[in-house]
């Protein structure tokens, strides 16, 4: 009795419990996502890696922050145009920014401060002295926002290569070296780039250049000609007429 008060393991399936599904032909054979072998591993050892893991930015620069001389051209355009050197900077870290855009900003933040700056200096006997101190520390506050929200695209380039902190913080950089800055990661980036493509170019040689000697002539037409003897003769079989008698 005690068994059979139990309840059952075994469950009664009824049409109206399990409704027909409708299967589309091919829906079964759909590729499954799964999440776990979706995960970071060594390229080395193939080690999987946690999610926090960041590698180690042990990496020199390849020139160094005073170097601007090296690239005439980045030097040019950083002196005198900042803004386009860094909008093209920006292009080459993320594609998807044209590079119209960060040189608008640039050029309405830096060079606009710069000019305000050089008014304010100018005209310094005819403006209030308190409104002069207001102007100087609102001009030195945007300078130090530029200087970080530059900073966080030299951290991003320095993540991309694995480079150090050199001379110092990526946002103290660019807030007391602007310009240096600026054409250092150009020059970074141009390395990079070259180094690349450098390194993907495979150079393919010529062969050489065969040319046969007269004994190897005669040797080729001797061969020729006896090559072609057994098939003369087969032709002069194969003209032959069978004559009934």
């Amino acid at each position: 009795m005690a068994e059979g008060s139990a309840a059952s393991r075994y469950v009664k399936l009824r049409k109206e419990q399990a409704p027909v599904e409708d299967i589309t032909p091919g829906e079964l054979n759909q590729p499954i996502d799964v999440p776990q072998l979706n995960v970071r591993k060594c390229h080395e050892c193939m080690q999987v890696l946690p999610e926090t893991y960041e590698p180690p930015s042990d990496e020199n620069w390849t020139t160094g922050i005073f170097a601007c001389a090296e690239d005439p051209e980045s030097c040019r355009t950083g002196l005198f145009c900042p803004c386009v050197l860094y909008g093209r900077n920006i292009e080459a870290v993320r594609e998807e920014i044209p590079w119209t855009q960060p040189c608008v900003c640039h050029a309405v933040c830096v060079e606009g401060g710069m000019a305000l700056a050089a008014v304010t200096a100018l005209f310094s006997g005819y403006i209030d002295p308190q409104t002069t101190v207001v102007i100087c520390e609102g001009l030195f506050f945007a300078w130090w926002m530029c200087g970080i929200y530059s900073g966080l695209f030299r951290q991003e380039l320095q993540k991309k290569y694995h480079l150090k902190n050199a001379p110092c913080d990526h946002c103290m950089v660019h807030c007391c070296l602007h310009w240096c800055a600026l054409c250092q990661e150009h020059r970074e980036m141009k390395n990079h780039l070259s180094d690349a493509d450098a390194s993907s170019s495979t150079t393919m040689d010529p062969p050489p250049v065969q040319a046969m000697n007269t004994e190897e002539r005669k040797d080729a037409s001797s061969s020729s000609s006896s090559s072609s003897s057994p098939s003369s003769a087969k032709s002069q079989h194969n003209d032959l007429e069978m004559v009934p008698l």
